[in-house]
Protein backbone atom coordinates (compact mmCIF):
# COMPACT_ATOMS: atom_id res chain seq x y z
CA UNK A 1 0.00 0.00 0.00
CA UNK A 2 1.32 3.43 -0.92
CA UNK A 3 2.25 5.70 1.96
CA UNK A 4 0.48 9.04 2.09
CA UNK A 5 2.44 12.27 2.36
CA UNK A 6 -0.26 14.10 4.36
CA UNK A 7 0.48 15.03 7.93
CA UNK A 8 -1.85 13.93 10.67
CA UNK A 9 -4.38 16.50 11.83
CA UNK A 10 -5.47 17.03 15.38
CA UNK A 11 -9.13 16.32 15.88
CA UNK A 12 -11.42 19.25 16.56
CA UNK A 13 -14.96 18.50 17.49
CA UNK A 14 -17.66 20.90 16.37
CA UNK A 15 -20.81 21.45 18.38
CA UNK A 16 -24.38 21.73 17.08
CA UNK A 17 -23.97 25.44 16.39
CA UNK A 18 -21.02 24.76 14.12
CA UNK A 19 -18.32 26.25 16.34
CA UNK A 20 -15.22 24.26 17.05
CA UNK A 21 -14.33 23.79 20.68
CA UNK A 22 -10.78 22.92 21.60
CA UNK A 23 -10.22 20.28 24.23
CA UNK A 24 -9.45 21.50 27.69
CA UNK A 25 -6.26 20.82 29.60
CA UNK A 26 -5.94 17.14 30.51
CA UNK A 27 -2.51 17.16 32.11
CA UNK A 28 -1.45 18.03 35.62
CA UNK A 29 -1.65 21.69 36.59
CA UNK A 30 1.59 23.44 35.79
CA UNK A 31 3.22 25.67 38.38
CA UNK A 32 2.54 29.33 37.78
CA UNK A 33 5.38 31.57 36.74
CA UNK A 34 6.25 34.43 39.09
CA UNK A 35 4.52 36.94 36.81
CA UNK A 36 1.35 34.84 36.65
CA UNK A 37 1.43 34.32 40.43
CA UNK A 38 1.79 38.07 40.96
CA UNK A 39 -1.17 38.73 38.66
CA UNK A 40 -3.31 36.15 40.50
CA UNK A 41 -2.35 37.66 43.87
CA UNK A 42 -3.19 41.15 42.64
CA UNK A 43 -6.59 39.97 41.40
CA UNK A 44 -7.43 38.23 44.67
CA UNK A 45 -6.39 41.33 46.65
CA UNK A 46 -8.62 43.47 44.44
CA UNK A 47 -11.53 41.07 44.94
CA UNK A 48 -11.06 41.20 48.71
CA UNK A 49 -10.91 45.01 48.64
CA UNK A 50 -14.02 45.31 46.48
CA UNK A 51 -15.94 42.80 48.60
CA UNK A 52 -15.71 44.84 51.82
CA UNK A 53 -18.92 46.42 53.06
CA UNK A 54 -18.87 50.21 53.39
CA UNK A 55 -18.41 51.52 56.93
CA UNK A 56 -18.92 54.90 58.53
CA UNK A 57 -15.31 54.84 59.74
CA UNK A 58 -13.95 54.55 56.20
CA UNK A 59 -16.32 57.31 55.05
CA UNK A 60 -15.19 59.52 57.95
CA UNK A 61 -11.54 58.89 57.06
CA UNK A 62 -12.12 59.89 53.42
CA UNK A 63 -14.10 62.95 54.47
CA UNK A 64 -11.39 63.99 56.94
CA UNK A 65 -8.75 63.66 54.24
CA UNK A 66 -10.75 65.85 51.86
CA UNK A 67 -11.57 68.39 54.58
CA UNK A 68 -7.90 68.67 55.55
CA UNK A 69 -6.99 69.23 51.90
CA UNK A 70 -9.63 71.95 51.74
CA UNK A 71 -8.13 73.55 54.85
CA UNK A 72 -4.66 73.53 53.29
CA UNK A 73 -5.93 74.92 49.99
CA UNK A 74 -7.76 77.77 51.70
CA UNK A 75 -4.64 78.64 53.69
CA UNK A 76 -2.45 78.51 50.59
CA UNK A 77 -4.69 80.93 48.78
CA UNK A 78 -7.43 79.10 46.91
CA UNK A 79 -10.04 81.75 47.87
CA UNK A 80 -7.61 84.63 48.03
CA UNK A 81 -4.81 85.33 50.46
CA UNK A 82 -6.84 86.95 53.24
CA UNK A 83 -8.58 83.83 54.66
CA UNK A 84 -8.05 83.47 58.40
CA UNK A 85 -7.33 80.20 60.16
CA UNK A 86 -10.73 80.33 61.88
CA UNK A 87 -12.52 80.72 58.56
CA UNK A 88 -10.55 77.85 57.04
CA UNK A 89 -11.21 75.64 60.07
CA UNK A 90 -14.94 76.39 59.97
CA UNK A 91 -15.06 75.62 56.25
CA UNK A 92 -13.14 72.37 56.78
CA UNK A 93 -15.45 71.33 59.64
CA UNK A 94 -18.51 72.10 57.50
CA UNK A 95 -17.00 70.06 54.66
CA UNK A 96 -16.33 67.17 57.06
CA UNK A 97 -19.99 67.13 58.12
CA UNK A 98 -21.11 67.33 54.51
CA UNK A 99 -18.61 64.85 53.01
CA UNK A 100 -19.05 62.02 55.54
CA UNK A 101 -22.57 60.91 54.53
CA UNK A 102 -21.76 61.65 50.91
CA UNK A 103 -18.72 59.35 51.03
CA UNK A 104 -20.74 56.63 52.78
CA UNK A 105 -23.51 56.77 50.17
CA UNK A 106 -20.96 56.64 47.36
CA UNK A 107 -19.22 53.63 48.91
CA UNK A 108 -22.58 51.93 49.42
CA UNK A 109 -23.54 52.53 45.78
CA UNK A 110 -20.24 51.15 44.48
CA UNK A 111 -20.47 48.12 46.81
CA UNK A 112 -24.04 47.24 45.82
CA UNK A 113 -23.18 47.64 42.14
CA UNK A 114 -20.19 45.31 42.50
CA UNK A 115 -22.35 42.76 44.35
CA UNK A 116 -24.97 42.82 41.59
CA UNK A 117 -22.26 42.33 38.98
CA UNK A 118 -20.78 39.44 40.98
CA UNK A 119 -24.20 37.78 41.37
CA UNK A 120 -24.83 38.09 37.64
CA UNK A 121 -21.53 36.40 36.78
Amino acid sequence: MAQTKRKRRSKHRGNAAGTVEARGRTSRRANLSPAEQKKADRQSARDARMNKKPTWNSALFKAALMASLLFVFTQVGLFGGDTTIAQSAFLALFALVLYTPLAYMTDKFVYSRAQKRRAKA
